[in-house]
């Protein structure tokens, strides 16, 4: 198979296309011919040598693809050769080929093409495992989606308008804010100008965000907390604006507020299989009759790595940048 190979940790320029050898499916493993796969913020951080694989998972960096089913292993009964499918991976999707455990194997949900199902698998289960079964997003409650123009973020709000809550959201220019509008925010927030804790506040009626779903970590974490409504969960999936700040328990105490920090890759198989079968059951629905679709920059050969590493540190991309085989 080809695979994006890293001669090291460091910048785009450590990746490169190699041949190596075909994987084969062991017990309760199916193979897939893959036909695209996705850029996430993680592989930036495993590039850099920040993110290694969990123990035992595949080198090759790659979270999620779509294909084709090539080869089944021992006891698997629900995927036959041929099937067209997408995968949330624990690595090895930057390939033509990658092996993953069966649970973790979605249907192509209907009206998706494949090419551009590989940019759900990893956005709809981190967003319905952290909103939906975490924070127990209800609807008419108010969520704020930082980093809505993102992968993550364009289907948070999306999930959450279609939901029936109120979508709050932070961008960086205002051509990703009408964005993010025409994807059902209801309150877009600049912030390069503007305070959103301020806005949050301002335009809830004093009330606050009763979901927060962060990206940034650090940076954040005070004034999060600060736009919490009373009984808010604050949902943390990322590192942007680093590892350690300085959390307010008095505020938190008297909000009864939850934070809450979560990863998607280094959980347990059975637990990524339960949230792939929570996912087809309520979100592929939406999916399929249009309400939520998968929101793709663009897409780039195997070969682009580099420059879509290069595009996504930029943030010059709306939603999901895709490599095909």
């Amino acid at each position: 198979m080809r695979a994006v190979i890293a001669s090291g940790a460091g910048g785009p320029d450590v990746l490169s296309v190699a041949e190596l050898p075909d994987p084969e499916p062991g017990p309760g493993e199916v193979a897939i011919s893959v036909v695209a796969t996705a850029i996430n913020r993680a592989d930036l951080l495993q590039r850099q040598g920040h993110y290694p694989p969990p123990p035992g998972s595949s080198g090759i960096i790659g979270l999620e693809c779509s294909g084709t089913i090539d080869a089944v292993g021992p006891d698997v009964t629900d995927w036959s050769v041929g099937d067209e499918v997408c995968a949330l991976l624990a690595g090895g999707g930057y390939a033509t080929k990658v092996v993953v455990p069966a649970g973790q194997v979605m249907p192509v949900p209907a009206g998706v093409d494949l090419v551009s199902a590989a940019a759900l698998p990893e956005v709809a289960c981190t967003v319905w495992s952290n909103v939906f079964m975490i924070a127990a997003l209800r609807p008419g409650e108010n969520i704020l989606v930082h980093g809505g123009a993102g992968g993550i973020g364009t289907f948070a709000i999306q999930l959450a308008a279609a939901n029936g809550s109120r979508v709050l959201t932070t961008g960086g220019t205002p051509e990703k804010l009408a964005a993010c509008a025409d994807l059902g925010a209801d309150v877009t927030i600049n912030y390069r100008d503007e305070d959103f804790v301020a806005v949050v506040k301002e335009q809830t009626d004093g009330h606050g965000a009763d979901v927060i779903l962060d990206n940034m970590g650090a940076k954040y974490l005070g004034r999060n907390v600060d736009a919490l409504a009373t009984e808010g969960r604050l949902v943390i999936i990322g590192m942007q604006g680093g590892t350690r700040g300085e959390l307010d328990i008095s505020t938190l105490l008297r909000k009864r507020g939850a934070v809450v920090a979560t990863s998607l890759r280094a959980r347990p198989v059975a637990d990524k299989a339960a949230i792939c079968a929570s996912v087809v059951e309520h979100v592929w629905p939406l999916v399929a009759d249009g309400r939520v679709r998968p929101i793709v920059h663009g897409t780039m050969p195997l070969e682009e790595a580099r420059a879509a590493h290069e595009l996504m540190e930029s943030g010059d991309h709306m939603g999901k940048i895709l490599l095909t085989t």
